[in-house]
């Protein structure tokens, strides 16, 4: 019996082979196919559509602003009253002073605040009710934190430079939390358990090692969101107001280049308005050195 079947698998027919044009559907693949041409055709209409328009303003903020910079003193004049000359020296130095003093109040909290979330929460109800309330603040609109502020510090008081730091503290606090809680969960755990194994304390392990490797990442949220901050409006509105005079007294109101913007565009006057497209140039061009920055440290880290 064991020789017969095997003769009879040795003579069984073989299966017969056909080709791929006679086993795939046809009419479905043509089906596919331009499904699938219609689809990049619809992604690439909107791509062509939306550079077409971002292109636009940018050659045009790029040729008004610059006309702007080169005919008036931009850098060495103050704002001037309307039809008269000037430049944005107050409003460029009240800038530089609101956006770094919200930066050095809301970098720290924000990086402290994460690596609390990432390193020592470990599912606990206070680390869950920080990461919610971190990511309220951080879908909260700017205009809505302005008006918080405006509650707290102006009202009844005056408006001030530190009003407005505060109010660009807490646009970056949200940020930096939520970069610094993925930087740091990206960073390996077999990096903390070889700590660990050398006899490393946490506190240690968190600062030597951790926070080491995830050093590029950190900078970079710091980078992007002192970007986010840089043209906001909505919350100096209310809280630093503006100020036509050159002032570093930031318990008073203080000139800043997004509400010279909003007043001087708002304005008749072709001065104003020239200005006004200067300083737009100025804050594009700081947002998009600070972006590319941020690229950068983050491309390099991914190298190493």
């Amino acid at each position: 019996m064991p020789a017969n079947n095997a003769t009879n698998t040795i003579n069984a027919p073989l299966p017969v082979k056909t080709s791929f044009e006679g086993r795939y559907n046809k009419h479905l693949y043509n089906k596919r196919r331009w499904a699938n041409k219609l689809g990049l055709g619809f992604a690439m209409s909107a791509m062509v559509f939306g550079l077409f328009w971002l292109f636009w303003i940018l050659f045009t903020l790029f040729i008004e602003g610059f006309q702007g910079i080169v005919q008036l003193p931009v850098f060495t004049a103050d704002t001037p009253p309307p039809m008269s000359a000037g430049g944005l020296r107050n409003a460029i130095v009240g800038s530089i002073m609101l956006a770094f003093s919200g930066l050095f109040i809301g970098a720290p909290i924000g990086l402290m605040t994460g690596i609390y979330l990432s390193e020592f929460s470990q599912g606990s109800m206070l680390g869950k009710v920080t990461r919610f309330l971190n990511d309220i603040l951080l879908s909260a609109p700017s205009i809505v934190i302005g008006l918080f502020i405006y509650a707290l510090m102006v009202k009844g008081q005056s408006f001030s430079g530190w009003a407005g730091a505060l109010a660009l503290a807490l646009i970056v606090i949200p940020v930096v939390v939520r970069t610094t809680e993925n930087m740091l969960n990206l960073v390996p755990n077999s990096i903390r358990e070889a700590a660990y194994a050398l006899g490393t304390p946490k506190w240690k392990m968190v600062t030597q090692v951790t926070i080491k490797a995830a050093r590029a990442g950190l900078t970079t949220g710091v980078l992007l969101a002192f970007a986010r901050i840089t043209g906001e409006t909505a919350p100096l509105l209310f809280t630093a107001l503006n100020n036509q005079y050159f002032s570093t007294d930031m318990s008073q109101p203080i000139a800043n280049l997004p509400n010279t913007i909003y007043q001087f565009a708002m304005s008749p006057y072709d001065n104003w308005h020239t200005l006004a497209w200067a300083a737009a140039l100025l804050i594009t061009t700081s947002v998009l050195v600070l972006n590319i920055l941020a690229r950068f440290i983050g491309g390099r880290s991914q190298s190493r």
